[in-house]
């Protein structure tokens, strides 16, 4: 067989996609509505309990499943989540982008939280994925939230918009997969795309902060008075 000359077909097929929504019992002017992205092989339930710590339970938070899933080790029973792989890069960005916004705005509309009070939040793997989501629909969230990811491999040459929400990245020193001597550039890079940026380098492995509540309290503070 000479795989040389083989055709690759594609097709589009549906798909059934799934998100978590905390509703707080009391919805006020001031209300966020945060859209959550976990880390690779993670899950949105681990991603809610983890959001509400940072954000508070009296906003409403939509923690999206990863649409790759797979048994996380061989012989376990327990699944696990993903966002995009090198190979066909390109469909799994456009479905991340179809996949928040339809969270965004279903969710925005049923419990009337505005653009202007929506959050895009991501920890690990899809943390790229949203700085491209930012640069690409400027217009559907105010604040987008990076914890231990990386920038677009594209963040400096390719055809984006100027991002208009403000940008929160939590990088920390002991992060094997993100060290200091990539992500202490990334307030510099950011700016390229991203007239707000606030940036912030702590202690401690690739995890998610257990005080990141501290952060965004100031940040929303900030950004949302």
């Amino acid at each position: 067989m000479d795989f040389d000359t083989l055709r690759h077909l594609s097709f589009t097929a549906r798909l059934d996609c799934h998100y978590l929504l905390h509703v707080p019992a009391q919805l006020t002017p001031r209300t966020l509505l945060v859209a959550a992205l976990h880390g690779f092989g993670s899950n949105p339930e681990t991603m809610l309990r983890l959001t509400a710590t940072m954000f508070g339970e009296q906003h409403a938070i939509a923690s999206i499943q990863g649409p790759n899933q797979f048994y996380t080790t061989v012989g376990s029973e327990q699944i696990g989540y993903g966002w995009i792989t090198s190979r066909h890069a390109a469909s799994s960005i456009r479905l991340h982008h179809d996949m928040v916004l339809h969270v965004l705005d279903q969710a925005g509309r049923e419990y009337g939280i505005p653009p202007s009070r929506r959050v895009l939040l991501g920890f690990s793997q899809p943390v790229g994925l949203n700085y491209r989501f930012a640069a690409t629909h400027p217009d559907a969230v105010r604040g987008v939230v990076g914890i231990c990811g990386g920038l677009p491999s594209d963040w400096e040459t390719g055809h984006y918009r100027p991002i208009t929400a403000s940008v929160l990245h939590i990088a920390r020193r002991a992060d094997e997969f993100y060290p200091p001597a990539v992500t202490e550039q990334y307030p510099q890079r950011l700016a390229l795309r991203a007239a707000d940026v606030e940036f912030h380098q702590i202690d401690g492995g690739h995890r998610f902060p257990s005080k990141a509540r501290l952060f965004a309290d100031g940040w929303v503070g900030r950004i949302l008075r």
